[in-house]
């Protein structure tokens, strides 16, 4: 059975033709704290072959603290953020859990950029723990 998501307004869905995604991590780079709305964000990572997506999207471009230029991929009606891919591995497409029609799918297996989260963040004791960038998840 395909995992399958979309945004709020429900404009945007997707559906992956996979189990389970390859990894999943919780970030806390000062981007993903401004993704994420104040918290850090989760995000599972699959082939982008597997991924099937329907509705607007817009692409807002940046460059990443790791120096790969990144489209971050919303919903062009309600917001809602998406997807993230990174142009120097364009076979692979990171998917926000909360985008997920279940975000229990993509539990995270590590804390990233932990030294750039705020003193109040509440970061699970049992993930292992990255202070900056970590080596990548692969496809």
């Amino acid at each position: 059975m395909p995992i399958a998501g979309g945004c709020l307004c429900r404009a945007v869905r997707f559906e992956i033709n996979v189990d389970a995604p390859l990894g999943a991590r919780y970030c806390w780079r000062r981007v993903c704290q401004y993704l994420g709305a104040g918290t850090g964000a989760v995000s599972a990572l699959f082939r982008k072959a597997d991924v099937v997506v329907s509705g607007p999207l817009t692409d807002y471009v940046s460059q990443a603290d790791s120096g790969s230029t990144m489209h971050r991929r919303f919903c062009a009606r309600c917001g809602t953020q998406i997807f993230s891919e990174a142009e120097e591995r364009p076979e692979l497409i990171f998917v926000r859990a909360g985008a997920l029609d279940d975000p229990n799918l993509a539990p995270p297996k590590a804390t990233i950029w932990a030294q750039s989260a705020p003193n109040w963040a509440c970061l699970d004791l049992n993930l292992p723990r990255v202070e900056g960038q970590p080596p990548p998840l692969t496809a």
